[in-house]
């Protein structure tokens, strides 16, 4: 799942909204703890604190229902290979 979030000062801080699908989905709610975890690309990845197996196996099978089966990588190779 891709969100666009925008950044909006908080105070003296700056601070991101999450969004009701993302928090509904994980089980989050105000005043609970995030893991941030900074990429080597400067990516920075978010989940609760309390990760949640459940939840984590909910949404990888909603993506694996919504991913369109495609040709089988090793029929491609085979059908393009130049021998």
């Amino acid at each position: 799942m891709t969100m666009n979030l925008q950044i909006a000062k908080w105070g003296n801080s700056l601070a991101v909204r999450i969004p009701a699908d993302y928090v509904r989905k994980n089980g989050i709610k105000e005043g609970d703890q995030l893991e941030a975890h900074m990429g080597v690309d400067g990516a920075l990845n978010l989940r609760p604190a309390t990760w949640s197996r459940k939840s984590f196996a909910r949404e990888l099978t909603d993506q694996h229902q919504q991913t369109a089966m495609g040709t089988s990588v090793m029929e491609q190779l085979r059908d393009e290979a130049r021998y």
